[in-house]
């Protein structure tokens, strides 16, 4: 089900996503739809990210454990050139 919510936008705007639309060979509404649609994409994508370093920051107060960026940065490498190499193991840190 579709709802209708009206948006004002700036006349300079308008003719832009006229133009945008017209190179596309598409309308304005399903222009302003896409734009609208990939934006919430984009929020959605960095409060799950947000969420994600939250849990990580509190899980690493409560064990007090992490991977060192070295140990990290080496697996990530072996691995982006195709070795198969064993995970790096988290460990207290040292303060």
């Amino acid at each position: 089900m579709s709802a209708t919510t009206t948006i004002r936008l700036p006349d300079d705007l308008k003719a832009r996503v006229a133009s945008a639309a017209k190179r596309r060979g598409g309308t304005a509404h399903n222009l302003i739809l896409e734009a609208i649609a990939e934006k919430v994409e984009q929020e959605e994508l960095r409060a799950a990210f947000d969420e994600e370093a939250e849990a990580r920051f509190a899980n690493l107060l409560q064990t007090g454990e992490s991977i060192a960026w070295g140990d990290m940065k080496r697996y990530l490498e072996a691995r982006a050139s195709g070795k198969k190499t064993p995970a790096p193991v988290a460990r207290k840190l040292a303060l």
